[in-house]
């Protein structure tokens, strides 16, 4: 036997569902209430068979109750007492309590209340819906039968009206203030962990925050140091060391970066900071740190640059520089074998703005396509088992996304897997220079063998410079860096003691760290700017720190700081800053401004700029190939499949030939490119433009679209768009999309125009002969019969995008001609006469003639096209049939 403490205990129990907890709650109230209801009728005197039911009641309700519980059957349970409540135990309540005149109507309304709050879902509202037609049948049944429910005597009829009234409201009271009050609790409970995660992202923002600043501080040393051997060094493979040794800092530094991002992110405290950079120098640098890695794998790497890219831009640089690095660091790790591409094109816009498009390429395993929802979660890896060799944090990508979309800018990805992947990032951006980047040379600027030299950018032989950092290393780590520039370096450990100096020196500029034990730099610059008898007060004083971010920088901005640096800081960055601060008198410029440079020897190519928006379609849309080219429309054929093979459609295969093999007996059928020849054929176009739009014949007359759809699932920048036409009536749309695309429209509205373009063509042939008709399988043998007796010709319309048959013309081949043109041109006002295609099957050039000119004798075109079938649309329709397709 189940223990009531076993009951009670979970009911006050925080961690049980809601649900649980008033289900107990309610049936242990039932209980209790049944057992005093069986006390009551015994002690009246109550008949032996209200006695009875009321035993086997409490019974039932016990054993529901216990393998509910038991078996964590809740909602199953809730369902069954609900059930029994609305539909038996409340009906006979009624009906055997005097019906309206006892409280029978007040346990309908308990019912209802144990249904609303404890069943769940769909049961919950067939439960109340169906027991509210219940209890409106007991009162029905009642007033059509006065005499069914059981009298009551009026001292009775009080009694039970006034104990139930009280039983009903005490147990529904009781309910919602339960549940009331588990709502304050779980309420309290949820404050609680609010509070609590909030304190925890400050002190995991804390901690970020300390691990970037504790670990920038020994790799400013490694880095500069390194610089250091780079800049004395004669031998060229310690050189070599040097340079790797540097690369590593760089994308350790880099890693730093990402984690410290993430956490500003999240906590929505990462700002975009747009200076004026120079294009080729950021390229230089990324490439830099790229072409390293590429190489260790064996992989080449290769730039393509529009020549047209503005020279100087405004953007975050160091936020795009991030984004790229992280994106191709992607394409390294996931690529075993070939080539990594770097493409980066202009879109001018106006008011000397510009969308700059960043592509990324590579030939690695791809992405499935179930995969690619989660690409851009944090430490969400996809593939595990195949990847699982491959180092990373899970990091990359989510940073990546949600920097983009900092900068207003997009990121998509198109992939095969198993064939590569290549990430798109649009970036806007404003132009600074009209001076364009021309013929960039990366290799010039950073060569591999050719190591270039150090050049010291200024000399000051009269400057005095003093260092204060409390690291014994930072401090030697600058003096060597700026050794070469011949300025005059002190240093001072510690706050107190830079401010023993600055009352006994003068200097022309301070270099400050921030964190500091006992005075840290921010108190020691107040206090220098105030210091009695002080010779510094308004010297330039620049932060030199391991603390990275807008965030800090706006600190030192506001606190009063003439210059700001992080570390890890290079040679060129401190001389750079120190020009800004020196006075004129004392500095002498060099001949060159030309740091050391680093080793690299990319491949930089300047390929033929892709397209932003291309238009593709399918072969059946018979268009004439000279428009096809000269509007660069990529073609994706069909498949003509014949008893003895596969052929290319209008390629491998021509309409006449095929036409002849049918008439000779033989079955042959069209087919639609299949899943994977639509994504090897995306694929190609993307190589050839940013986007792609796929325009397929009508959905509902073949498969191509379906199996397009499913094939552009793998790539962010193809859209496929059903057309709702076949053959040259699909033609028109592609056509309009093309002229679209060419006038540098965007896709969305390229989209739109092709959606509005769909409702103004019309497409109908007229077929000869319907025996072609019976072997594609579009009509019986019995009709077939018919209208080859008859001379019956079918009309094909297309309606809705379904191809039917909108009319039949009966005659020989020349009347039914008449009569079709005639049909097709009633409304010549609304037919727009610069084009119509005469797309046909089996016409020769003399009957093709004839049908022009009774076309031209209803409405005079300016153009008219004679466009054979691709035989993919001839097989259907046959020798001898023809179709006049134009747009209103």
């Amino acid at each position: 036997m189940i223990k009531l403490k076993r009951i009670i205990d979970p009911i006050r129990d925080a961690n049980v569902t809601l649900q649980e907890r008033l289900f107990r709650l309610l049936t242990l109230v039932g209980l209790i209430g049944m057992g005093i209801t069986i006390i009551l009728t015994v002690a009246l005197g109550e008949g032996a068979a209200n006695y009875i039911g009321m035993i086997l009641g409490f019974l039932i309700l016990f054993g529901i109750t216990y393998f509910s519980i038991h078996y964590r059957k809740i909602q199953a349970g809730a369902i069954i007492i609900g059930g029994l409540l609305v539909y038996l135990v409340m009906p006979y309540n009624y009906l055997t309590t005097g019906g309206i005149y006892g409280g029978g109507s007040s346990w309908f309304l308990l019912a209802f209340v144990f249904v609303a709050l404890i069943v769940e879902k769909k049961a919950k509202y067939i439960l109340l819906i169906t027991g509210l037609a219940v209890s409106w049948g007991c009162y029905f049944l009642s007033y059509l039968y006065p005499s069914l429910p059981a009298a009551h005597t009026t001292e009775m009829a009080y009694t039970d009206v006034v104990l139930s009234l009280t039983m009903v409201s005490a147990i529904t009271c009781g309910m919602l203030l339960f549940q009331n009050a588990i709502y304050r609790s779980e309420n309290r409970t949820a404050q609680r962990q609010k509070r609590e995660i909030e304190e925890l992202n400050r002190a995991q923002n804390r901690f970020f925050s300390s691990m970037s600043h504790e670990i920038r501080t020994p790799i400013n040393t490694i880095i500069g140091l390194n610089e250091m051997i780079l800049r004395e060094t004669t031998s060229d493979e310690i050189a070599a060391d040097a340079r790797d040794i540097q690369t590593a800092g760089k994308m350790l530094l880099t890693l730093i970066n990402d984690i410290l991002d993430m956490s500003k992110i999240e906590s929505g405290k990462m700002d975009i900071v747009p200076v004026s950079y120079d294009v080729g120098t950021m390229l230089s640098d990324i490439v830099n740190m790229i072409w390293v890695r590429a190489k260790e794998k064996g992989l080449e790497f290769h730039i393509d640059v529009d020549r047209k890219m503005p020279a100087q831009l405004l953007g975050d640089e160091v936020r795009i520089k991030q984004v790229l690095i992280n994106v191709l660091n992607n394409a390294v790790k996931y690529t075993s074998e070939g080539a990594i591409i770097l493409s980066i094109q202009c879109r001018r816009q106006e008011h000397g703005r510009a969308q700059i498009i960043y592509s990324v390429a590579d030939t690695g395993m791809g992405i499935k396509k179930e995969s690619m929802p989660y690409l851009f979660s944090a430490f969400k890896r996809v593939d595990v088992e195949k990847n699982r060799y491959i180092e990373g944090t899970g990091l990359g990508l989510s940073i990546v996304k949600q920097l983009v979309d900092l900068m207003g800018g997009d990121i998509s990805v198109n992939s095969v897997y198993t064939k590569g992947t290549t990430f798109v990032i649009t970036l806007p951006q404003e132009i600074v220079s009209g001076q364009m980047l021309g013929d960039i040379d990366i290799e010039a600027r950073h060569t591999m063998n050719a190591r270039k030299h150090y050049k010291r950018s200024f000399t000051a032989p009269r400057a005095r410079i003093l260092i204060v950092d409390d690291n014994e290393m930072n401090l030697m780590v600058a003096g060597k860096l700026l050794r070469d520039t011949e300025v005059q370096t002190e240093t001072a450990g510690s706050g107190m003691e830079c401010l023993r100096k600055t009352l006994q020196n003068r200097y022309d500029v301070i270099l400050m760290d921030h964190l500091m034990p006992e005075m840290d730099g921010v108190v020691c610059l107040h206090e220098i700017r105030k210091q009695a008898g002080g010779l510094n007060q308004e010297t330039p004083v620049v932060v030199l720190t391991a603390n990275a971010g807008g965030e800090n920088q706006r600190l030192y901005q506001r606190e009063g700081f003439d210059g700001y640096l992080t570390k890890p800081v290079t040679g060129a960055q401190l001389e750079a800053e120190l020009l800004k601060h020196l006075p004129g008198e004392l500095v002498t410029q060099a001949d060159g401004k030309e740091a050391f440079g680093v080793m690299q020897t990319p491949f930089v190519e300047h390929t033929k700029k892709k397209k932003f928006l291309l238009i593709s379609t399918d072969s059946v849309s018979d268009l004439p190939e000279e428009m096809t080219d000269r509007a660069r429309i990529a073609v994706m054929p069909y498949r003509v499949v014949t008893e003895g093979g596969e052929f290319i459609d209008g390629q491998e295969t021509g309409t006449d030939g095929v036409l002849s093999y049918i008439r000779s007996g033989r079955h042959a059928h069209s087919e639609a490119p299949g899943v994977a020849e639509y994504e090897a054929f995306f694929a190609e176009q993307l190589t050839k433009a940013q986007c792609v739009i796929h325009l397929t014949m009508s959905g509902k007359v073949s498969k191509g679209y379906e199996n397009a759809v499913e094939a552009s699932k793998s790539f962010d920048n193809v859209e496929v768009i059903d057309t709702g036409h076949l053959s040259s009536g699909m033609g028109f749309v592609v056509l309009q999309a093309a002229a679209y695309a060419a006038d540098g429209m965007s896709k969305e509205a390229v989209i739109e125009g092709i959606r509005q373009m769909r409702s103004l063509v019309r497409t109908s042939f007229i077929v000869d002969d319907t025996e072609y008709l019976l072997r594609a399988g579009k009509v019986s043998a019995r009709v077939n019969r018919i209208c080859r007796a008859f001379m019956v010709h079918p009309v094909l319309v297309l309606k809705n995008s379904k191809l039917t048959v909108g009319a039949v013309m009966i005659g020989t081949q020349k009347t039914v001609w008449k009569k079709y043109i005639a049909s097709v041109f009633r409304n010549v006002g609304r037919i727009d006469k610069r084009l119509l295609f005469i797309t046909y099957a089996g016409l020769s050039e003399e009957e093709l003639r004839e049908i022009e000119k009774i076309v031209r004798k209803k409405i005079d075109f300016e153009r008219v096209i004679y466009q054979k079938a691709s035989p993919a649309i001839a097989i259907n329709c046959g020798m001898g049939t023809f179709g006049l397709l134009f747009k209103q």
